[in-house]
């Protein structure tokens, strides 16, 4: 869930206002090309999706980058645009690509990959889609961290993790999904903290993602939800600007998502009544 009821309200006051709120909300430039130019990016989940066009904005920047996704075909299509786009790549199956990732180390490493069979519906106890979700949406985010880490750290550089709204607020008919993604806020936020108390440069980025215009999310969820996707496009770019000025959050779309979180703290109960109007529940049950 993401965002839930905030399409529909209004601001008050005048035009002036509309204004203001337009250019609070406006979409910030990506950094200058020479921030992401020439270091090495590890791309997980790249061959579709927010992923692939990550990997699109990366090479337009300049950026050293390698693909990784389980479906071959798809990544070779990618690898061939962004080459196209005088990006410098290199291509791997979803294996732990980190120990042979890119010659002479990696500067960014990008978690994205998502998968697990949960689907959308009720959850009616089947433990095998729990640690499926478990293990492709948190446990190999954190062996691929672990691999990157002395890499990142000899070159200074710095992780960006891909998670949800479903990892923030109550996420009905997916809740194996969100248990991974409460999961991996949990160690990701533990970990940042951490290093930084240890002294370690390794800064750690996590994106807060809300309903985007994914082939995955429409398939599953598109119908089942009173709300509109936002465009991959625009969130890989929010994501990549965030990566390269080491933001300790990102937040897409931001006015649906982080209104929600706010809301969330102040008033939960309103919040859990916001999150029931949004679902279409039969089409679901």
């Amino acid at each position: 869930p993401c965002g839930v009821g905030w399409r529909g309200m209004c601001w008050a006051g005048d035009l002036g206002d509309l204004g203001l709120a337009g250019q609070l909300f406006a979409r910030p430039p990506l950094p200058p090309p020479e921030m992401v130019r020439g270091k090495r990016v590890l791309v997980t989940g790249s061959s579709t999706g927010i992923g692939e066009q990550m990997a699109y904005e990366f090479a337009r920047m300049g950026a050293h980058v390698m693909v990784t996704a389980r479906r071959e075909e798809q990544l070779q299509q990618v690898v061939q645009k962004c080459l196209d786009l005088r990006g410098h790549f290199h291509c791997a199956g979803m294996q732990p690509a980190v120990p042979f990732a890119l010659p002479g180390g990696l500067d960014m490493l990008v978690l994205n990959h998502v998968g697990g069979n949960a689907g959308f519906q009720p959850f009616k106890g089947d433990m095998e889609l729990v640690i499926s979700s478990m293990t492709v949406n948190f446990l190999s985010y954190v062996q691929l961290t672990i691999s990157a880490m002395d890499l990142l750290r000899e070159a200074h550089g710095n992780i960006v993790v891909v998670s949800s709204m479903s990892g923030r607020i109550p996420a009905p008919f997916s809740t194996a999904y969100a248990a991974a993604k409460f999961a991996l806020e949990g160690f990701y936020s533990s970990l940042r903290t951490e290093l930084r108390l240890r002294g370690v440069d390794l800064p750690v980025t996590v994106a807060v993602l809300g309903y985007i215009d994914t082939d995955t999310a429409l398939k599953i969820v598109g119908g089942k939800i009173n709300m509109q996707a936002s465009p991959k496009e625009d969130c890989a770019r929010e994501i990549v600007r965030g990566g390269a000025l080491r933001k300790r959050e990102v937040f897409y779309p931001y006015w649906s998502t982080k209104p929600a979180l706010l809301l969330r703290d102040w008033l939960p109960e309103l919040m859990e009544q916001l999150i029931g109007q949004a679902y279409l529940l039969e089409k679901i049950l």
